[in-house]
């Protein structure tokens, strides 16, 4: 198998769709020429045209709004936000009208909106948010996150296909910085969690970026020889709830990790879950790590003090491990 950056994967993903499926069409600011803010559609015009690979104006309202129109009539849109922040731009059309259009009218609305997210590139308070969060509260959405290669081009690839609206949270920071084999040709990733690391002693459930800060804390040599267990979620919605009660089951201690404000943040709505249908198998409490609620700074050093790094998430560990 070819080994891909993240970036690399997702345009693999989006190459794969559009090679086999004529319906399904991309649109975005400057995704055209220019290739994309992250150039992740870079020489997609050159192959496909610019009827398939749409520059529009600065309205993200408009883009989806005009993604559910197409969607409604048998396309299947890919909607590309700059910068996930955008997206507040475009919040009625993507949570009043293509969420509830099902339920109001029996439509399907299969539109796919990759938001690029996430911090730890200075990009500073419009240019760094997790905005999951508000997805997961709006019925009719499906939220999903990678984080490896692989995953980034076979949940984009899952999401095109899918009947209902797909958010895809894309994070920045992985874009070039994570490799890794990816398949060649068409494939789906379920809508469900993984298990990154296997582990007897206790549980860390992530997703995203925190993915792999969760792997480098727990690294056995540095928690004293534990054999910590990395659940990636990969889909907030649907929550592999199943998964999640199964590993708590195992372990009894759990942590959960969240780059996005604690307030409301995916992390509480699992430590929930695992506070009503997990309780009894707890020998310790569910600890959540996520980031103050405060907008993400600019300055380096104050950004890397918000977002939750290696040394937080190993000391709490220890600290449950220890209790």
């Amino acid at each position: 198998m070819p080994e891909l950056t993240y970036l690399q994967a997702i345009s693999d993903g989006l190459r794969t769709e559009m090679r086999a499926d004529e319906r399904v069409f991309l649109m975005g600011e400057d995704i055209g020429v220019f290739g994309g803010a992250f150039k992740v559609t870079d020489g997609f015009v050159a192959e496909f045209g610019e009827q398939r690979v749409m520059d529009t104006p600065l309205a993200e309202s408009a883009i989806v709004g005009t993604a559910v129109g197409a969607a409604v009539v048998g396309m299947r849109p890919v909607c590309e936000m700059q910068f996930a922040d955008f997206i507040s731009c475009g919040f009625d059309q993507l949570v009043n009208v293509a969420g509830k259009m099902h339920y109001r009218q029996g439509l399907a609305v299969p539109i796919t909106v990759r938001l690029p997210s996430g911090g730890g590139f200075s990009g500073g308070p419009f240019h760094s948010q997790n905005p999951e969060a508000w997805f997961m509260h709006a019925p009719g959405l499906k939220v999903v996150a990678p984080s490896t290669p692989e995953d980034a081009k076979g949940l984009l690839i899952g999401a095109i296909r899918d009947p209902n609206p797909v958010v895809y949270l894309e994070h920045k920071n992985l874009y070039r910085r994570v490799r890794g084999e990816v398949p060649e040709g068409s494939y789906a990733t379920g809508f469900d969690a993984r298990v990154a690391r296997a582990g007897d002693d206790l549980t860390v459930i992530a997703y995203g970026a925190m993915v792999h800060v969760a792997l480098e804390a727990t690294a056995p040599e540095l928690l004293d020889g534990a054999a910590v267990e990395v659940i990636d979620l990969r889909s907030l919605v649907p929550l592999d709830e199943a998964a999640i009660l199964a590993s708590v089951k195992k372990t009894s201690k759990v942590v959960v990790l969240d780059e996005a404000n604690a307030t409301c943040a995916a992390g509480a709505q699992v430590a929930a879950l695992i506070a009503e249908r997990g309780f009894e198998d707890l020998d310790g409490p569910v600890v959540r790590i996520a980031a103050p609620d405060v907008p993400i700074p600019f300055s380096p050093p104050l950004e890397q003090a918000v977002l939750p790094g290696v040394e937080r998430v190993k000391e709490a560990c220890r600290d449950l491990l220890a209790y």
